[in-house]
Order: structure tokens, then sequence, then C-alpha cells
């Protein structure tokens, strides 16, 4: 039982109809609401120097996910998630790429791998520093939250990513053309290291009683997360299938529950070969800033129904009567915007539930 979600189980059970695209009694349901300005706490201070300091300050990190989390409502299958992060390309860290930090939210690293008769030198440190304060990161939001809120995986970005990040994504685009070999060589070798990491948090979190889960909200009580490559908008869908795509079947088999993060109109070139993996369940489809609305991208969606994988829908609540009139609601998850109060997500659950039980009257 968690405090801050009490209905928790009944979430996983439509969580895990979600992944067997399937449904329960409606589609997953998320979206963010506050409680009334006079029930919020205040959120900590930051009186840190730098944005590397205020990043790194454990104890403040973890109150200030504290505070979020009490202020929040989270209705329907709204998960309420602290989430231990320092940017995408930690894992990048993990090795030695220098991690540097943006005042708004943002991390980048700087490569390392600068050619490839180094690439012998590329190893994980389990004593990295950014390794340690994740682990402080994780542990503390853990304590803080004992009994209210869950705590998530952090962000993980292996593969393709992680090599463009050690490489720089430009030279490693010419890479596939100039030394295709050491690229898949080097991918291979990475690769038990990402699931040596992934066992180390999924320990640390199965042994605090948390369901997995990450930043994308979904859950469950097993192995899950999102596999990605954002570097794939780079290149075509012949050197995706070649150099990427082996590497991404063997994470879905690592994983129990896996939803692939497609990421920009650039990447929806690959979106047939992820369709062919088997033990991928779901897609999140995600169309970038600037090319947001449900309607342009509902061919998308009908793409991945029909492949018989989940499809996690970004819409508007103007967007639900269209929704309902071109997707199923078995494997669907559905993020939501524009929603302004408890009583109207409450008028949208139930007419979700409506839609369930009698698709066809849409």
């Amino acid at each position: 039982m968690f405090e801050f979600k009490p209905d928790l189980e009944k979430t996983l059970e439509r969580m895990e109809a979600f992944w067997a695209c399937s449904v329960l009694d409606r589609p997953v349901v998320q979206f963010h609401l506050e409680k009334p300005p006079e029930d919020r706490i205040p959120l900590p201070e930051s009186h840190h120097s730098s944005a590397e300091e205020r990043w790194l300050d454990v104890e403040y990190q973890a109150r200030l996910a504290h505070a979020m989390l009490a202020n929040g409502l989270f209705l329907g299958d709204s998960l309420p998630v602290a989430f231990p992060n320092l940017g995408p390309e930690v894992l990048a860290a993990f090795y030695g790429c220098p991690l540097r930090f943006g005042d708004y939210g943002t991390s980048w690293t700087e490569p390392i791998l600068n050619d490839w008769s180094e690439a012998d030198r590329i190893t994980l440190d389990w004593q990295n520093p950014y390794f340690i304060k994740l682990v402080e990161l994780t542990d503390a939001m853990l304590e803080l939250g004992k009994g209210k809120y869950l705590v998530g995986m952090p962000d993980w970005h292996p593969g393709g990513d992680l090599l463009a990040a050690l490489r720089d994504p430009q030279n490693l685009a010419m890479d596939l053309i100039d030394h295709p070999e050491q690229v898949k060589a080097l991918l291979e070798r990475l690769q038990p290291d990402y699931f040596a990491v992934y066992d180390f948090w999924y320990a640390r979190l199965r042994a605090a009683d948390q369901p997995i889960t990450s930043w994308l909200e979904l859950a469950a009580e097993a192995k899950y997360y999102i596999p990605s490559n954002d570097f794939s908008a780079l290149i075509s869908a012949a050197m995706y299938r070649e150099f990427f795509l082996p590497g991404i079947i063997e994470e879905c088999r690592f994983l129990d529950r896996a939803i692939y993060h497609l990421d920009g109109p650039a990447a929806l070139r690959h979106l047939d070969t992820i369709l062919e993996i088997p033990e991928l369940h779901a897609v999140q489809w995600v169309p970038g800033a600037g090319r947001e609305g449900f309607a342009r991208w509902i061919p998308v969606y009908q793409r991945i129904q029909a492949a018989g994988k989940g499809a996690y829908v970004y819409c508007d609540v103007s967007d639900l009567d269209l929704l309902m009139q071109t997707l199923r609601p078995d494997g669907l998850a559905i993020a939501i915007s524009g929603i302004p109060d408890a009583a109207t997500g409450e008028r949208v659950l139930a007419a979700l539930e409506r839609w369930t039980l009698h698709p066809e009257r849409t």
C-alpha cells in the first residue's frame, strides 16, 4: 500500500492488461493534477551556487521530489513516482564521459572515444562518482518515500545512444560506414554492462518492495523498461536493422515488460522494423515539440495496434471522442492533457469505461 496511491493494485492490474495488449475495465489513463493551493506544502528553496551543485544535492533532490508528489493528485492510473535523475546520458558518465549540468533540467556528456584504437579502454566503472551519487539519490528517495510513493529506475540509454554519447553522434554516423565491425564489436561488448546495471537497480528497488517504474510512468512487478535509440533518427532503416536491431531484440528478451520509445518523425522509418520484435509489448510514439496533436498521428497509432502491440497515446481532453472513434480500447494507455480538475477527470474515466464496455457505440 502506498499512501499517495491507495488504489495502486488496481492500476497495476490495468497495466498488466495493457502489457498483454488487452484491457481490463478501461484503458490505462494518466493525467496531471495538483491539490488546491491551500492544501499544498512549500517546495524546498534552492540556495545552490551552481546547477551542478543543485543536481548533486541528494537531500535537496529527495525533499523536492517528496514535496512535488505530496502536492499532486493521482487519479486514474497516474503514478506518484520519485525519479532519481542525473540526465539521459548518465550511463555514458559511468564510463568516464564528463557530465555537464544545465539550469533547466537538462544534462549532457562529452565524448571520450576519440579514435577506435582506444575502444578497449572503454570500461564501466562501478565506483564512478555519478554511479555512487545515483545510488545515494535512489536510497534517499526510498527512505523518504517509504510507504508513500514509488521510486523509479533511472534513465538508461544503452546501445546506440550510449555509443553515440561515447563517440559523438556525427562521428558514429560516419563510423557505420568506415568502421562497421568496430561498432558492432563495441555494441556487443557493452550490452552485458547495461544488463548488470539494470539488475543492480532492479534488486535494490525490489528489496524495498517497489514495483518497477521509471520516467515513463508505467509499472510492473517484473523487469520493466523502455528500449530506445534516439540516434536512429540519423540513419536509414537498413542501417538500423543491421547495427542496432539485434541489441534491441536482446534488450526486449532481457526484460519482462518492454515499451519502445520512438522519438520524432525521423525515427518513424523504423516503426515497422520495431513492430516485428515478438518480445516487444508496446510502443510510445513521441512526435516532438511543434508536431503535437492527436489527429495527425492516428495512422501511426493504428499501425501499432494492428501489429498486436500496445500503444501509449498522447492527446488533449478535447480529442477523446476522436480517439474513441479511431482506436481500440485494448492495448491502450492514454496520457491526457487539458483536464482542469478532479471532477472532469472522473467524468473522463467514466466515459472511457463506457467505451470499453460498448466500443461499437462510439
